[in-house]
């Protein structure tokens, strides 16, 4: 049986019923996924996923845009209990990686413990009864803990260009790529020079079945960093030795792992060590463009590192193409069907590909939840600050806990282990609460500002502080709030184990099994 609580009487008498789970994930991709794993291999069967896409996957299904692909080796971009020996690549493409999240649910048989195509919209405390509200497209639930697993890839940002709405021909955002726009022997603008641009550009302008486009032009407001992708296609044998030799694939992966760990130094600790790295990505672009002129337009002019390093072996030999220009003068506005520069310069297109990022700092998810004081999450970090106390929880949220939330990003290796890190999180908070018999856990103010001082303090001897750049790493009030400035060691030590003494804890009474206004009713 699940409870079904009864919600206020509408103005016609009625009353609206709410079914009960213990445990509400919000998303489905990597932490979503994995949150519901780890609850069924605890045992715990009373949890309900809510996805908005209509199946699994989250980033990894809605970004399927030509040459997608990760910048993370593959045998690091997966589960640690579910190593995947059948990778091509050692770059997976997008296809991969949605088709193993696919294949990772199919075998926990976690499809049926989701409801797809439904948005949650709004998430309300309500202290009277110490649960979730939370309100969706399909229906309308009551939960003890809600588990926020949004990425922070998952809201597509798009520019503010005054007369966009007008474009007469094809626009699209790179996180919502229209396939049946054909854009062989177009003129195409890609507006961006992000980790998406650089994937989409060379894909579009040389495919390899001759069907490129006629034209590129690529708007560029800052210049990147590249380093070459060591990339390459795994023999049969290699990978017949990860599925038949044991122990090996965790060897790799433990390998790439400590490898990548070691960028860390550079990044978080040692800023200077990451000259040498950075003359690598000097040579990658003389290797590939004669044009000084270009070659000035694509070199950055702050430090590698302070934003995010990207990888590729064909941006810059994309950009020397006789039919790809770089404007690096701005767009003034959208006219008809020309891009007018702020040098007046009108330049005719017939498509416009938007790779503009993600609302990451104020993503429109943490309007909709609503703490135990009435203001949003959005509000709370709209008026203090983008914060939570080990990117998991924020004071006067209780009962919520966030998988990669504020301060748990990473500019050097995997978010699954940032991920499968909360994962424990999450299950010694849930164990912790049954076996204290605790009604609500909030993490306490100053814990949490306490530990975000601390947090901000490291931040300053880092490359994203000292690199002289400004980026999306940064929230309002010129905080990084969204990279975790330690070795990612540190954080699987500090998630470990729910500390309850920096909770505020109330306990369950004896008379709290059956709430007001809630009865059983059979499902």
């Amino acid at each position: 049986m699940t409870r079904t609580a009864r919600r206020p009487a509408r103005a016609d008498g009625t009353a609206a019923r709410r079914r009960h789970v213990q445990v509400l994930i919000i998303g489905s991709g990597f932490a979503g996924l994995g949150a519901a794993i780890r609850l069924t291999q605890d045992g715990r069967g009373d949890f309900l996923v809510i996805e908005r896409g209509s199946e699994v996957g989250g980033t990894w299904r809605d970004n399927t845009y030509p040459g997608a692909a990760c910048d993370v080796p593959s045998h690091l971009y997966s589960y640690s209990f579910e190593l995947n020996p059948e990778w091509s690549r050692s770059f997976s493409p997008q296809a991969e990686i949605q088709d193993y999240l696919r294949k990772v649910a199919a075998k926990y048989d976690l499809t049926r413990k989701h409801l797809f195509d439904t948005e949650v919209t709004q998430a309300r405390w309500d202290a009277a009864t110490n649960r979730w509200l939370v309100d969706t497209t399909s229906g309308d639930f009551t939960a003890d803990v809600v588990v926020s697993a949004v990425g922070a890839l998952a809201e597509p940002q798009l520019p503010e260009i005054p007369g966009i709405e007008t474009f007469t021909g094809e626009l699209f955002h790179s996180a919502q790529w229209n396939h049946d726009a054909d854009l062989a022997g177009k003129r195409v603008a890609l507006i961006g020079t992000g980790a998406s641009a650089i994937q989409i550009g060379p894909a579009i302008t040389d495919p390899g079945d001759g069907r490129g486009v006629a034209h590129l032009d690529v708007y560029q407001r800052t210049a990147p960093w590249v380093m070459p992708r060591h990339d390459r296609a795994y023999p049969r044998l290699e990978s017949l030795a990860y599925k038949r030799v044991p122990g090996l694939q965790r060897l790799a992966r433990e390998a790439i792992y400590w490898g990548r760990e070691f960028y860390m130094v550079g990044f978080g600790y040692r800023p200077g060590l990451l000259g040498g790295v950075q003359k690598i990505a000097e040579r990658n672009i003389t290797k590939a463009i004669d044009d000084p002129q270009l070659r000035a337009a694509v070199t950055p002019n702050w430090r590698l590192g302070c934003k995010r390093i990207l990888i590729s072996n064909t941006w810059y030999p994309m950009l020397a193409r006789d039919n790809v220009d770089l404007v690096t003068d701005g767009i003034a506005e959208i006219r008809g069907n020309a891009i007018v520069g702020n040098d007046g310069t009108e330049r005719e297109v017939d498509a416009i590909v938007v790779a503009t990022g993600f609302h990451v700092t104020d993503s429109p998810t943490y309007q909709r939840i609503i703490g135990a004081d009435g203001r949003s999450m959005a509000q709370v970090f709209d008026d203090e600050g983008m914060q939570a106390y080990k990117g998991a929880s924020v004071a006067g949220f209780p009962n919520l806990l966030m998988i990669v939330g504020p301060n748990t990003g990473l500019g050097h290796t995997s978010m699954v282990y940032m991920i499968e890190s909360h994962l424990n999180y999450l299950s010694s908070a849930l164990e912790a609460k049954d076996r204290r018999e605790m009604e609500t856990f909030d993490v306490k103010r100053d814990v949490q500002h306490a530990f975000n001082a601390d947090l901000q303090q490291r931040m300053k001897q880092t490359i994203w502080t000292t690199g002289g750049c400004s980026s999306w790493y940064l929230d309002k009030h010129g905080n990084n709030t969204t990279l975790w400035p330690r070795f990612t060691f540190a954080f699987r030590r500090q998630t470990r184990h729910f500390d309850v003494a920096d909770y505020a804890v109330t306990t369950a009474s004896p008379d709290t099994t059956t709430r007001p206004n809630e009865e059983h009713a059979l499902s």
